[in-house]
């Protein structure tokens, strides 16, 4: 894991910001270098799979900053917006072009985000009124928690290959 040392201290946004992308980083390190077999390899008793954790968080992207920030219809989001089906990768989809997917919708938060000030606030069905400061303090929760759980999958498809 890499360490956030490079940016400790600045404005409230930049570190925000810093953080967000450090854990949108982590996440994708922990399936860099592994096959298509070990990415989609259910090593726990739930669907959970280092892939299907990178795909579940470029749905993350796209709901909260396209959907939720944006106001963008599912129609007009870079991606399907299928809730927890999110964490099932096709066949037909490498991990390369998860990765990639979760770049793109991360590229777009980015790019949503920077016309909005932190305390610009949204509705949501659920959580009620939540700001942009809420949204990147929940996304790098979100993306820290999957890091974690694909850190211990990797692990274990390490740990195999070594025996």
């Amino acid at each position: 894991m890499n360490n956030p040392t490079r940016t400790t201290d600045g404005p409230e946004r930049q570190l925000l910001e810093y953080m967000l992308d450090h854990t949108r980083g982590e996440l994708i390190d922990t399936v860099r270098g592994l096959s298509e077999t070990e990415a989609r390899r259910r090593l726990v008793p739930s669907m959970t799979t280092s892939i299907g954790l990178v795909k579940h968080a470029a749905f993350a992207e796209r709901n909260w900053f396209q959907r939720v920030l944006a106001g963008l219809p599912d129609s007009e989001c870079d991606g399907p917006m299928v809730g927890e089906a999110s964490f099932v990768v096709s066949e037909d989809e490498s991990v390369a072009d998860v990765i990639a997917e979760f770049e793109r919708a991360s590229n777009r938060a980015r790019t949503i985000a920077a016309d909005f000030d932190l305390d610009a606030t949204r509705q949501h069905p659920a959580f009620g009124t939540v700001s942009l400061r809420w949204i990147y303090l929940l996304m790098i929760q979100e993306f820290a928690r999957h890091a974690g759980h694909s850190d211990i999958l990797r692990e274990q498809t390490d740990a195999t290959r070594r025996t």
